[in-house]
């Protein structure tokens, strides 16, 4: 079964992406899964565990599953002092 989502990136995966957000559809069973495939994609760096995942604005768990019409955030680790 696929859903539809849309994709917020921040910080360096947007630079990675080229976008700050992009709407798709994703037979991932996770969310793990999900970035997986878009780490693949684009080329991100990190690993999933630098990073937070939230869906409709609330942190949420990497084996949660993608839910049709959400927005999923991958949040990368804020650097500065």
């Amino acid at each position: 079964m696929t859903v539809r989502v849309t994709v917020l990136y921040f910080a360096s995966l947007r630079d990675t992406a080229g976008m700050a957000s992009e709407s798709f559809d994703t037979a991932a069973p996770d969310l793990r899964v999900l970035y997986l495939e878009l780490r693949a994609r684009y080329g991100f760096e990190l690993p999933v565990d630098r990073l937070r995942v939230a869906v409709d604005g609330a942190f949420a768990r990497w084996d949660d599953a993608p839910r049709d019409g959400s927005e999923i955030a991958f949040i990368p680790p804020v650097s500065g002092g």
